[in-house]
């Protein structure tokens, strides 16, 4: 028979297998008890329970237990010591494993990270969030513990559409808002819910992250590009995409770094209104503008016809997998019923937490502090480079995690400078990279590289600009 044993934690001991070879019940109980020690599942200085206990559990006589313990202890598998009990013998060197099957190198490791869209998680505030964590836990109600609204908990919708409404000028209600585990999971469930309301391809900026591009075509939508310039995507082309669904990052679009210009808002805001169509306003840095204050948020021009998105993951860190979704009265059922359908709901402890952190102001706080954490690296990086690699250009905002450097075009070029950099140990990424299925890259936009600079801590930030800088060098 197969058992649960209990002895400070469960341990699933397989007695069927030993008699299945013809095995009696204390050579099976010996069998198991050696597999589960060879296995590792029982490690050396593990206490065993008392016979009497082990037997109670297994539902076996108290005599095949101490037999077994006693005939396994003679061949050094376990020690049994008067007053100690009965623990796991330790083991000598265990022979090595099998040599891996031939393959390529791995590369060098990642000696400085500047790859775009991670905050310093050395910085996360950690004090602040237990302090949250406990005052939510104290406080919330014993259903919070339970299956919920897939919507998320109503304590972090109250907060968040207080908070978005005054940060970011977003016009909504707790009602219309949903939690999901990071934008990723909201663009996946706004798909789905417009693909079965016949949708049938997503117009995207011609640069982006390849992992939505990848999101998008996996929901069975053609992805479609909209080509970009300084005023940010041409919404005017939208009309010619067949899409019913736009994802733009207007504020401050990912990795170029310009703003989506008034007219371009007005226009995509039309065209949504003209065709029955959609906006997803991706505002994944919306809170990171240094030299004024960010423009606000474009779902303001219709909250019937954009769906505002935003995310914990660059605010604070993206394992805590909370992201949100400000959403149309109409796609309010269909994307709540697609949430529940796909993991039920959000984790309600990280979720209490965010609400309290946001309602006793410690996540604007949090906020304040990284804004000028981040101002003060883009300027070191603008200025280290205008020192030291001249002839490399920094654009977009002064905003954000992130900037592009523009290269010349007597030097290297993206791939080249990619695989010098992974062979340094500096991880990096390129405009090319984030090409969307589909565009042609403009012969006007020169090759550049894509440097995020949040993730470093604070001590090794130095080292990674003079990494890129020797990477740039002539």
């Amino acid at each position: 028979m197969s058992s649960w044993a209990t002895f400070g934690g469960d341990l699933h001991l397989d007695l069927d297998a030993g008699r299945g070879r013809g095995l009696g019940r204390r050579a099976a109980l010996e069998d198991a008890l050696r597999t589960a020690v060879r296995d590792g599942r029982l490690a050396a200085g593990t206490r065993l329970p008392s016979s009497r206990a082990l037997a109670v559990d297994l539902g076996l006589a108290r005599n095949t237990v101490a037999e077994a313990y006693t005939r396994l202890t003679a061949e050094g598998w376990l020690t049994s010591r008067q007053g100690s009990g009965t623990v796991v013998a330790a083991r000598g060197p265990q022979p090595a494993p099998a040599a891996p099957p031939p393959g390529p190198a791995p590369g060098p490791a990642v000696r400085h990270d500047l790859r775009p869209g991670t905050p310093d998680l050395g910085r996360f505030p950690r004090t602040a969030w237990l302090a949250a964590a406990r005052r939510a836990l104290a406080a919330a109600p014993n259903e919070a513990l339970g299956y919920g609204d897939p919507r998320g908990r109503i304590e972090l919708r109250h907060a968040l559409a207080g908070h978005l409404a005054r940060v970011r000028g977003v016009r909504t209600d707790p009602e219309r808002l949903l939690i999901c585990t990071g934008y990723t999971q909201g663009l996946g469930l706004l798909c789905t819910a417009l693909r079965e309301q016949g949708a049938t391809a997503v117009a995207v900026e011609e640069y982006g992250l390849p992992p939505h591009h990848a999101v998008i075509a996996s929901h069975g939508l053609a992805v479609r590009p909209l080509p970009l310039d300084e005023d940010g995507a041409d919404t005017h082309q939208l009309d010619r995409t067949g899409a019913g669904l736009a994802v733009l990052t207007p504020a401050h679009q990912f990795p170029t770094g310009v703003p989506l210009r008034a007219a371009r808002r007005a226009a995509a805001v039309d065209w949504a209104r003209r065709t029955g169509g959609y906006l997803l306003e991706d505002d994944y840095d919306g809170e990171f503008r240094y030299d004024r204050h960010a423009i606000g948020a474009m779902q303001a021009l219709d909250p019937e016809r954009v769906v505002y998105a935003g995310t914990a993951a660059t605010s604070l860190a993206p394992g805590l997998r909370l992201g949100w979704l400000a959403l149309p009265a109409d796609l309010v059922e269909p994307v709540a019923r697609h949430k529940r359908r796909a993991d039920g709901q959000s984790g309600a402890l990280e979720q209490l937490t965010l609400a309290e952190l946001i309602d006793s102001g410690g996540y604007d706080r949090h906020v304040r502090r990284s804004r000028h954490l981040l101002r003060r690296r883009r300027d070191r990086l603008v200025a280290v480079l205008a020192e030291r690699a001249p002839a490399v250009r920094v654009t977009g905002l002064n905003a954000g995690l992130h900037a592009v450097l523009e290269l010349p075009a007597d030097g290297p070029g993206e791939a080249e400078l990619l695989d010098r950099a992974r062979r340094s140990g500096l991880a990096l990424d390129t405009l090319g990279r984030s090409l969307a299925p589909g565009a042609t890259p403009s012969p006007a936009r020169p090759p550049g590289l894509v440097i995020g600079y949040g993730a470093p801590p604070d001590h090794a930030f130095e080292a990674a600009l003079d990494a890129l800088c020797a990477l740039l060098a002539p």
